[in-house]
């Protein structure tokens, strides 16, 4: 097994990512800057969070057309594995892997606080070690975290059991107050919540470490 984490001008926690994989649970992890095109070697790609390219236009836009993620569409349609996380989430989007977009939290504010999750659909592998329907606890750290979309695209989600994680209590708006969705395949997780920080008992809480550790599987 052998993980890759997509570096970007602007990512943040691409380290947090490999100490979380690679230290937490011994999987060999390498950062992958974002010119580099070759993922044939990996069996899953994290795209971490951070503020990839400043932010600049809006999350994720640039960082789309990056030469890594032209390769990253064929890896996914080879049934690749990928995690997007924060910024990777909205990278997502914006790439058309998955649908809708995030924009700005609803109260205009930067919101960075532990919150409650539901797993709603544990269809995807990278839910499998949890059970659907129950609750786990992941720190938020955003401004721009609130998902959108269409009514339309909102049954599509419904209709493939693509809707992952939704949040307790809404910090953001999000529409329908999802936290985090899959691709119709399910290879494809973005979410906005960080397990990557929530995997070392040393820092808190280790509810995100199950996320990884389907990779082990």
């Amino acid at each position: 097994m052998s993980i890759g984490v997509i570096v970007f001008p602007g990512s943040n926690c691409d380290r947090d990512v490999l100490w979380a994989t690679q230290g937490c649970l011994g999987l060999p992890t390498r950062r992958i800057w974002h010119e580099e095109t070759d993922l044939s070697d990996l069996d899953a790609v994290v795209l971490p969070g951070g503020f990839s390219y400043g932010d600049y236009l809006r999350c994720g836009a640039i960082a789309r057309f990056a030469p890594a993620l032209r390769s990253l569409v064929e890896f996914t349609a080879r049934g690749g594995r990928v995690l997007g996380i924060c910024n990777g989430f909205q990278v997502l989007t914006e790439l058309g892997l998955l649908p809708g977009a995030l924009t700005r939290n609803r109260d205009l504010h930067f919101i960075c606080e532990d919150t409650n999750l539901t797993v709603v659909s544990a269809r995807s592998t990278w839910l499998q070690n949890y059970s659907a329907k129950g609750h786990l606890t992941l720190p938020i750290a955003h401004g721009e975290g609130r998902y959108q979309c269409s009514e339309d695209t909102l049954k599509q989600l419904q209709d493939d059991d693509a809707i992952a994680l939704r949040y307790g209590k809404n910090p953001n708006g999000s529409v329908d107050d999802i936290a985090g969705i899959t691709n119709p395949r399910g290879n494809v997780l973005g979410l906005m919540p960080h397990p990557e920080r929530a995997c070392d008992p040393a820092t808190g809480g280790v509810e995100g470490r199950a996320m990884l550790q389907a990779l082990l599987n």
